[in-house]
């Protein structure tokens, strides 16, 4: 009974610790494995002696074992092969030549600086050519960079761990059989890819089969059903050839991710739920078994070997992965700093560590710390300043210029106008085939089809776009393609013109900002552009007036004779919010409604097929402030 309670206790004390860890890098915003790690040291063997992994037995490496095969499944999930299909080149590279790459300069690293011999060097090199979707994901969600490079980044840390984790499973059975056949060694990891991907890609269809037809079982039930056959398939794989179960389960998440499969979202987030709570299980008891001293002992050429690793082997390896692309020179850089190891690195080094001692071989527990160290050293660096170079380089996604406009009308040409002009490429959809004729005067690119395909999406490009408008005369619709956008794509800005704000509690809502003005008459503004009814304006917000310049263009909203399109900040243009919090320097364009008849503006010289001319108008620049004023003193001297 107390040998069951201590162990009840070791992973209450690890759940509880994990989850607070999360709890406090989400408060922080810094990467969870940073706090993952130190609190799992601090409370381990070498810390206050609370966490003993040790006395959970052969159930430590269960638990490694089935925690990692629900991590690399949610990263299957988040392969797009579509958004893999614009890097695949690259990645292709990544995962092979850039495994090599990887494997021969930390194994040199590790002989010649660390003074590991051959064997214990290429087995170390063989762990850490993994990065990791569990510290790459939640990284690249923080920073917002380039879809391109998140891209490149997510499929390099889910493909890469599979690959890496049966490539060092062969090495380590190469040092404990004795057997340096080279061709026997790459017949056994190409095996083990097969049987993996075979089994991965069948049990990924049936997955996907079930949750398309079995209409008689819930979407909680559903989850459940996928977890027991994703459990399932693991095993099976790993009877069948050790070791192959890893590729299993990215396959199976990859295939199923890509199966169009209705209502995925619910698995997505189901599966998000379990991974982040491995992640933090695995990493708390993992840290809590580490011996600091161990570390320590390791000296200084395992520092510079970590360091070679980071500054020398990554960025040869990047350069020659993508010297062939079109990939700019910040965005190489970005790529060359950015490959933290995460969990599957600690928890193969963790279960080599136990094999190579129960083998009597030495080095198993200095594998084990140099892999931490490695972990520890990548993953505070580069995770800690990943946001901040990716700002010095300029390749957030906040950055991305252009925009996909759905809805081809008057004020939908206009704004698709001002991007245009500005060098921003510039993508309409609209189902009404009659709209092409408007397009092409403009020189703009129109897309025939329903925004509701994502498809349709992916062809307009929106995975490299700034800016989502959804501007049809349907505020309902609008809405749910700004939603659809958001949820597929995420680009940095998503607005729709709708007709009140939804009491939506989903996260995509969140994202969705409703354009222009609050329940914008679009039918009737594009009724006033046709009629040549309306006068295009700049404004900029200067600070001596900034207020009264404010409350005299709020007036006008109010009163519905003018609506602000765009805001020009920082040189930057973007599609007005409503909820925009303007401030000193903003230049503002709008629309202003201007009722004079026809005659009378033909008669000034303006024509309905004369484009709108972008001026100063008295009627918002002249801030009657200084009239009232004068209006109220002479009214208190005359009385």
């Amino acid at each position: 009974m107390e040998a069951s309670f201590d162990i009840t206790l070791q992973m209450v004390t690890a759940v509880f610790a994990g989850i607070s860890a999360q709890v406090l890098a989400a408060y922080l915003r810094v990467p969870s494995i940073v706090l993952l790690l130190l609190l799992g040291i601090f409370l381990g063997s070498d810390g206050i002696g609370l966490l003993h992994p040790h006395l959970l037995g052969t159930g430590l490496e269960v638990i490694v074992a089935l925690a990692t095969a629900i991590i690399l499944f949610e990263g299957g999930l988040n392969l797009d092969l579509r958004e893999l299909g614009r890097v695949s080149v690259s990645l292709q590279l990544l995962v092979t030549l850039g495994t090599l790459v990887t494997l021969l300069g930390g194994s040199m690293a590790a002989h010649w600086l660390g003074e590991f011999p051959w064997s214990i060097a290429f087995l170390y090199a063989s762990i850490i050519v993994v990065t990791g979707p569990t510290v790459i994901n939640p990284l690249l969600k923080q920073i917002n960079v380039d879809r391109q490079v998140a891209t490149l980044l997510e499929g390099e840390g889910v493909l890469i761990d599979p690959v890496g984790a049966i490539l060092a499973f062969v090495v380590l059975d190469t040092i404990l059989n004795g057997d340096v056949d080279p061709i026997h060694a790459i017949t056994g990891l190409l095996m083990r890819l097969s049987i993996g991907g075979a089994i991965g890609a069948a049990g990924g269809y049936l997955m996907s089969l079930i949750f398309k037809r079995a209409n008689f079982l819930s979407f909680e039930l559903k989850n459940l059903v996928v977890l027991a056959i994703l459990w399932g398939l693991f095993t099976l794989a790993q009877t069948i050839r050790s070791e192959s179960g890893v590729m299993t389960t990215v396959v199976a998440g990859a295939v199923f991710a890509n199966s169009s499969v209705p209502e995925e979202r619910f698995l997505r987030h189901f599966k998000g739920q379990l991974t982040i709570l491995s992640v933090s299980v695995l990493f708390i008891l993992l840290a809590a078994d580490l011996s600091i001293a161990s570390v320590f002992a390791l000296g200084w050429g395992s520092l510079f070997t970590v360091l070679v690793l980071m500054f020398v082997v990554r960025p040869i390896n990047i350069l020659l992965c993508t010297w062939n692309s079109d990939l700019n020179w910040r965005q190489k850089l970005f790529l060359s700093w950015v490959a933290p190891r995460g969990i599957v690195a600690a928890s193969v080094a963790s279960l080599f560590a136990i094999s190579l001692t129960q083998k009597g071989i030495n080095g198993g527990d200095a594998i084990k710390a140099l892999v931490f160290l490695t972990i520890i050293m990548t993953v505070v660096c580069q995770g800690l300043t990943a946001g901040q170079i990716a700002k010095w380089l300029q390749i957030t996604s906040k950055e991305a210029t252009g925009a996909v406009i759905v809805g081809c009308n008057p004020l939908s040409l206009l704004i698709a106008r001002f991007f245009q002009e500005r060098g921003e490429k510039v993508v309409m959809i609209d189902t009404d085939p009659d709209c092409f004729a408007q397009a092409e005067a403009q020189n703009l690119r129109l897309i025939a089809s329903s925004a509701l395909d994502t498809a349709v999406l992916e062809e307009a490009g929106l995975a490299s776009m700034g800016t989502f408008l959804a501007m049809t005369s349907n505020g309902e619709v609008n809405f749910v393609l700004a939603q659809r956008a958001a949820e597929e794509f995420n680009p940095p800005r998503v607005l729709a013109v709708f007709p009140r704000d939804p009491q939506a509690s989903n996260s995509a809502s969140s994202k969705v900002h409703q354009a222009f003005v609050s329940d914008l008459a679009i039918k009737t503004w594009n009724e006033y552009l046709n009629k040549g009814q309306v006068k295009l304006g700049t404004t900029t917000l200067n600070e001596l007036e900034f207020a009264s310049q404010q409350d005299h263009i709020q007036e006008k909203i109010r009163t519905g004779v003018l609506i602000p399109l765009l805001v020009e900040r920082e040189q930057r243009l973007q599609v007005m919010p409503v909820n925009q919090e303007w401030e000193v320097g903003d230049r503002i364009i709008y629309l202003l409604h201007d009722p004079r008849p026809n005659l009378l503006k033909r008669l000034s010289g303006a024509s309905q097929s004369t484009p709108l001319a972008l001026e100063k108008l008295p009627e918002v620049e002249e801030v009657p402030l200084a009239k009232l004023a004068q209006l109220s003193t002479s009214e208190a001297s005359s009385a």
